[in-house]
């Protein structure tokens, strides 16, 4: 788990950072990785895609098999 947490961390969210979004890494499971994603991908239309695409990178960078679960969250200030 903490190799998965650190590959977020210090591989993937400088990436989409660069898109102006933020990822967090938020649990992961029996093959389930769950991320928080934030900024412009709480609204992306295609985030389905960004979703694919880690999937690919860890299972090309790690070797591992994951289904990504993506939960959007606004910044606060949206939220009301």
């Amino acid at each position: 788990m903490k190799r998965i947490e650190e590959y977020i961390q210090n591989v993937v969210q400088p990436k989409i950072q660069g898109d102006g979004g933020w990822i967090e890494f938020e649990d992961y499971e029996k093959n389930e990785l769950t991320v928080v994603f934030r900024g412009e991908c709480s609204k992306c239309l295609i985030l389905h895609r960004c979703v694919d695409w880690l999937e690919q990178e860890i299972k090309r960078d790690l070797k591992q098999e994951v289904k990504v679960i993506a939960i959007r969250k606004k910044p606060y200030f949206q939220d009301k």
